[in-house]
């Protein structure tokens, strides 16, 4: 389903604030939205300008809570969460911010908890094979692969 064009700089605003209000948002996302209204350049600047001045973006906010989210809902480690808010044209230093919201103890705790549950649903009765896809799958998670072997060696070292 495609958006309806916006013609009135003022309806597009109050959409837009409607839409930014439901979550926070990143400057990237707003843009998409309101490239796919057809807006003008200028007319997105304007706009993009009203919501920054009036704290509807924030990119500082939406990176802590974009981590927080990812973080705790999704279980997503933080090479994957960097990588997503670089995408969505983050700068590095609210991506710290951002980081700071997970704590080492949970995300080390977080990474435990994901390699126990992993490895009860392996079938895999080679160890090197087991291992391997398991290493592979909290990878692509985006926990550190350092962290990631240290949690698989110590568990197959008990």
């Amino acid at each position: 389903m495609q958006n309806k064009r916006v013609y009135k700089i003022s309806d597009a605003i109050s959409r837009i604030k409607d839409y930014c209000a439901l979550q926070d948002r990143c400057q990237w996302d707003v843009r998409q939205k309101l490239n796919e209204w057809g807006l003008l350049e200028n007319t997105k600047d304007i706009i993009m300008m009203e919501l920054i001045n009036n704290g509807f973006i924030d990119e500082e906010r939406f990176s802590r809570s974009f981590c927080r989210g990812k973080f705790q809902i999704k279980k997503w480690g933080r090479r994957k969460i960097e990588f997503e808010l670089k995408m969505k044209k983050i700068s590095s230093v609210c991506i710290k911010k951002g980081m700071e919201e997970i704590e080492m103890e949970e995300y080390l705790r977080q990474l435990e908890n994901q390699v126990e549950k992993k490895n009860r649903l392996l079938k895999e009765k080679n160890h090197f094979k087991r291992k391997s896809k398991l290493a592979k799958y909290l990878i692509n998670r985006g926990f550190e692969s350092n962290l990631v072997w240290e949690k698989i060696k110590e568990i197959y070292n008990k």
